[in-house]
């Protein structure tokens, strides 16, 4: 390691330090000097001691870290002791970031600088939004604790440990991605879940409809398709969440092509953007219908509905697999043929694909008419998945709407190329 380098890695470990530093001095800044064990100073001391113990380590030997941070953890421990015995304080927060803070110095130093910075930053949010994250803590009910567990061992516990590999002789099923679709279904859920108790029935779906856009309006759908099956007075409600989810989808995918290929912008543009504003002007009408109606206030029992995700998931798989069998069927020369059945699930592969196929033989147009046509496809199995998960009335709607919005999108089209 050269001088530059050296220099770098202390200035980030003073840095550290000093962050720290910051957040316990501001915290302890009604204290009276020398009463404290200890404040900004002694952070930014810490970070900086940990920074020359690592340099010290490197010129000599590994073991002068281990010596030098059990001095420093027996010393920083003792006059936190003697602190806590005077104050009655069984707080270790300090105790624990004084050390952290020394051995991020340290690994700034003899490691990866970038990870120390972002451990320092977390560490400091994590201590500056105490009262924020104690005040959450106790506002949580048991269910919700059981979701987030649930939706972090699924994530974390059972994900990596899934084969990311097709199993099939169709080279469709993967068991990886079928397990990020139900963990994707379930964390849908439970925005959904904690945007109504925040913020609303309305503003709830409304901001679950478009983060379920972004992610995927399929699963959106599903989501909102069972809650109105559970809480029938509120299918207006949950129409309008599909329906924002699905014209959040059309943009998402307009965004998308024309970013990889700006040749699709103008075949793409007009009917993409015709067929949104039809959902997002049917949506805003059942919005407002809503407002003048007494439905029955949303009370979701199930924050995570981890059955249902599961399902979700399966049932996304068997219609993949089912277009996936077509496509081989009929032959990857059927463009748009193939667009059709893989739109029935996904939009994305179809839109990623045609937009990237530019100079290989496929013109603008039918790139985007593939395009089109997977998204229109898609628009009307989501109809045909809210009337089979939420029932009639949702499925009228969301039918009826999206019905609409694809012979405007395909009017919008004619017209364009005439």
């Amino acid at each position: 390691m050269d001088q530059s380098q050296f220099i770098g890695g202390l200035a980030i470990s003073l840095a550290i330090g000093l962050l720290v530093g910051l957040e316990r001095g501001w915290r302890t800044r009604d204290e009276q000097d020398h009463q404290r064990a200890a404040g900004f100073r002694t952070f930014a001391l810490s970070g900086l001691l940990g920074g020359v113990t690592g340099a010290v380590a490197l010129q000599t030997n590994s073991l002068v870290i281990g010596f030098v941070f059990l001095g420093y953890a027996a010393a920083f421990t003792a006059f936190h002791w003697l602190e806590a015995k005077a104050e009655r304080n069984l707080s270790v927060t300090s105790v624990v970031a004084g050390i952290l803070t020394f051995l991020l110095g340290t690994m700034s130093v003899v490691g990866d600088p970038r990870v120390a910075i972002a451990c320092a930053v977390a560490m400091t949010g994590l201590l500056a939004f105490r009262e924020w994250i104690h005040s959450g803590i106790a506002l949580l009910t048991w269910h919700e604790l059981r979701a987030i567990l649930i939706l972090l061992a699924m994530s974390f516990l059972l994900l990596p440990f899934l084969p990311n590999r097709s199993i099939d002789p169709w080279n469709s099923v993967n068991l990886y991605e079928i397990w990020l679709l139900a963990i994707l279904t379930a964390a849908i859920s439970f925005v959904g879940y904690i945007a109504v108790r925040i913020l609303g029935d309305r503003l709830g779906i409304v901001t679950t409809a478009v983060a379920g856009g972004l992610a995927s309006s399929t699963i959106a759908t599903l989501t909102f398709a069972r809650l109105s099956r559970e809480h029938p007075g509120s299918f207006r409600l949950m129409s309008a969440g599909i329906l924002i989810a699905g014209a959040v989808m059309m943009v998402r995918v307009a965004v998308v092509a024309i970013a990889l290929n700006r040749d699709l912008f103008d075949p793409l543009v007009l009917p993409l953007a015709s067929a949104a504003v039809i959902l997002a002007a049917g949506a805003a009408t059942l919005l407002l219908s809503n407002i003048k109606r007494h439905t029955p206030r949303l009370l979701i029992q199930n924050p995570l509905a981890f059955g249902t995700a599961i399902k979700s998931a399966a049932f996304i798989s068997a219609v993949t697999l089912a277009a996936e069998i077509i496509r081989q069927t009929f032959g990857s020369k059927a463009v748009l043929m193939v667009a059709a059945s893989s739109g029935v699930a996904d939009v994305d592969a179809v839109t990623i694909s045609m937009a990237r196929l530019r100079g290989g033989g496929l013109d603008p147009v039918t790139a985007a008419r593939s395009i089109m046509i997977a998204v229109g496809v898609n628009t009307v199995s989501k109809a045909v998945i809210a009337s089979w998960a939420g029932g009639r009335d949702i499925g009228l709607l969301v039918g009826g709407i999206s019905g609409v919005a694809v012979a405007t999108g395909i009017a919008a089209a004619v017209w364009q190329l005439s």
